[in-house]
């Protein structure tokens, strides 16, 4: 190493400017903290190693909730898409999720200008090697000897931690789409005493547009109007491109099972373990080895690149099986690949050793985000990138940090999973994940979010004064519905029966019509007279709630019940050995663990119902010693 050198204190340092890095770096800046981000290589700010594309099931309310804190991905995203789409309309509102197909350059060079027009916010590049613990901050050092003094690190590396490539026989230390990895900050994480694992995931190949044969292949279009992932965005978007489908095939089968002994996973040389929910194409053909085919979708990288990006067919096989297999696929049969597919092993953090804002249990001031915590995905890696971005700022304010729990939202499952239960592979945001999902709707973000952003200072007055006329306006539109009489008619019962649905003898109220499974407010236009004109999402959120309202009133009950219990703090520094009753694995679990509250112990993976009841009782018995206590 080069001679160390003193170089400008800051109060948060972001190590990573990936997903995770920018929006910790924004918002740490945003909320008047000195913020100094570092990233390996400037050129790879907001890249996408992976798939060109943002949002996606459940992925597509993390970015909402994102924007409706006052983050940037959703705003990048609408800026910069070529395709978008809304996922499960054929399904309930719960599941409904925004994906767009992004360029992958322009995202990245748009994050970057936005990184450096920030105010507050120093953008470097330099590999930090060494992170020490100093009385009252953080000490960085670089690879080249420059040392930074900090109140607060966010530690965002993504997939470069200890980065290793594999493709078939071939291994070497690389971080993703042949950068530089970070070799020598896993050191210091270990010294200073965190747990690590090893954790891997892979992306396909990239192929030239132009030999690619698309005749044939279905195609699939953008939705008209676009829908914008972000509430700052007044005026969409046009799609810009189409994407194709594809499917593999028995000669693709044969040839990957012909070889699999010849992929790094199966041959044993890859420790770390791969995400479960976005498995390799070797990996769908040997745990499904009777299902025929598997879906693949062709998706351009860029409006100025020829480069496809080939969705579900992710690989680590020698790249004359690549070429092999992929000859096989429809479509794809004199294909020229411009960058073979890879695995990447890296090295995260257990995030059970993390408090609910990302800071770490025993190591004040230091906060992890994204796929170092144990997470994979862009969108994932946003949303704590805010989180942790927004407490490390106000810790160094010394203000009271942000919380968001389940019920708040996808952001707060995402968080509340990972400190609680551990990751034993790349975690993946899935509604399914949601207990309170048809009240975490993505049409209803900013309603549940927008004021948390206020509140610690990321909204600005133009945006609230335009979140509190879009609440006002669908206030007063419920109370219209519930008002508004519609007189039994011809023309009423002819649509009503025309939609399979019983017509009516009597007046009947709009919002009694809106609850039928049959209607909508596009259906009833006709026989609406009086209807505002006021924005389309004003109208799906207000036959939402109409619809679903006696769900929405028993979920929310269930959350009141579970924020009673997030309610029963926990002393910090219990020793649950001690607490008599407990069953060993819930004693072992809870001291790892050491969950803030009751809520937070009841989600622990081992502790039981009972175990629940026998801390309830005990936290009761402590609160009677320490009022007695108190009163001698």
């Amino acid at each position: 190493m080069e001679t160390e050198y003193e170089a400008e204190n800051c109060e948060v340092a972001v190590i990573g400017a990936g997903h995770a890095g920018i929006e910790a770096g924004l918002a740490s800046a945003r909320l008047g903290a000195k913020t100094i981000v570092f990233t390996i290589n400037l050129d790879a700010v907001g890249n996408c190693p992976c798939n060109p594309c943002i949002g996606g099931t459940a992925k597509g309310h993390l970015v909402r909730e994102i924007d409706a804190l006052g983050g940037e991905m959703g705003k990048t995203a609408d800026q910069t898409f070529l395709q978008s789409r809304m996922l499960n309309l054929g399904k309930g509102p719960a599941v409904h999720s925004l994906r767009c197909q992004i360029d992958r350059r322009e995202y990245s060079k748009v994050m970057k200008h936005k990184l450096e027009l920030q105010d507050g916010l120093e953008l470097k590049q330099a590999e930090v090697t060494e992170l020490t613990k100093e009385e009252d901050g953080w000490r960085l050092v670089t690879r080249m000897g420059a040392v930074y003094h900090t109140k607060a690190v966010v530690i965002a590396t993504g997939t470069f931690l200890g980065g290793k490539i594999y493709v078939g026989d071939v291994s070497y230390k690389s971080g993703p789409d042949g950068m530089f990895p970070a070799s020598f900050l896993t050191q210091s994480l270990v010294k200073l005493g965190l747990r690590l694992r090893r954790f891997k995931t892979g992306t396909p190949a990239r192929v030239k547009r132009g030999s690619i044969d698309f005749t044939g292949l279905e195609k699939q279009c953008g939705d008209e109007p676009v829908v914008p992932f972000s509430y700052d965005t007044l005026v969409p978007g046009k799609n810009k491109a189409v994407c194709h489908v594809s499917w593999t095939n028995d000669r693709t089968k044969e040839i990957i099972l012909k070889n699999i002994g010849r992929s790094p996973l199966y041959a044993g040389k890859i420790e770390g373990i791969g995400p479960r929910y976005c498995p390799s194409i070797e990996d769908k053909i040997m745990r499904f080895k009777d299902k025929p085919r598997h879906q693949l979708f062709i998706e351009p990288c860029g409006m100025d690149t020829e480069e496809m990006y080939l969705q579900g067919m992710s690989s680590s096989l020698p790249e004359d099986v690549q070429l092999a297999f992929y000859h096989t696929i429809k479509g794809l049969e004199h294909v020229q690949i411009m960058r073979f597919a890879y695995a990447i092993e890296y090295d995260c953090v257990d995030p059970l050793q993390m408090e609910n804002t990302l800071e770490f249990t025993d190591f004040p001031g230091l906060y992890g985000a994204g796929q170092f915590n144990g997470s994979s995905g862009y969108e994932e890696a946003a949303a704590q990138g805010i989180v942790a971005g927004i407490n490390a700022a106000l810790k160094v304010k010394n203000r009271p940090p942000m919380i968001l729990d389940r019920a708040s939202s996808y952001i707060g499952t995402l968080v509340d999973d990972l400190v609680t239960k551990g990751v034993m592979d790349p975690y993946r945001m899935m509604t399914s994940r949601s207990e309170y999902r048809l009240v975490l709707r993505q049409d209803n973000a900013d309603e549940r979010l927008t004021p948390i952003g206020r509140k610690i200072g990321l909204i600005s007055d133009e945006r609230w004064e335009r979140f509190l006329k879009k609440e006002e306006q669908k206030k007063e539109e419920r109370k219209r519905a519930e008002k508004t009489i519609l007189s039994p008619s011809e023309a009423l019962n002819q649509l009503l029966v025309s939609r399979g649905t019983t017509p009516v003898s009597s007046g009947v109220r709009l919002s009694d019509l809106l609850k039928r499974p049959e209607l909508s407010y596009k259906v009833l236009e006709p026989i609406d007279m009086a209807r505002p004109d006021l924005p389309a999402a004003i109208f799906e959120n207000v036959e939402i709630e109409l619809k679903y309202e006696g769900y929405i009133r028993r979920q929310k009950s269930e959350i009141e019940e579970m924020r009673r219990l997030e309610g029963k703090q926990l002393p910090k520094g219990t020793d649950y050995q001690t607490i008599t009753g407990l069953r060993s694995e819930a004693q072992e679990k809870l001291n790892r663990v050491r969950p803030a509250n009751i809520g937070q112990a009841s989600r622990i993976s081992g502790v039981s119902p009972a175990d629940i009841s026998v801390l309830l009782i005990w936290l009761q018995k402590e609160s009677r010693k320490e009022l007695v206590n108190g009163e001698h």
